[in-house]
């Protein structure tokens, strides 16, 4: 599992993830909100698995 998100990316993952949870938790949103663990979660492992799918990968280091 190489790391395929970065910088910017994880930023608006977490943050995202965060506020979807806080949402869902408070009530303000409905049990859809909790879909912000999968965001929560990608920015944190720096791992997105659709991203190969796509062909996408915003995390600056060269592969080797």
């Amino acid at each position: 599992m190489k790391t395929n998100v970065g910088g910017i990316d994880k930023v608006l993952r977490i943050g995202g993830g965060i506020a979807l949870i806080g949402l869902a938790a408070t009530g303000v949103v409905g049990a859809w909100g909790w879909i912000g663990v999968v965001p929560l979660a990608t920015g944190l492992f720096g791992f997105c698995p659709l991203y190969p799918l796509l062909g996408l990968n915003t995390c600056p280091l060269k592969e080797h």
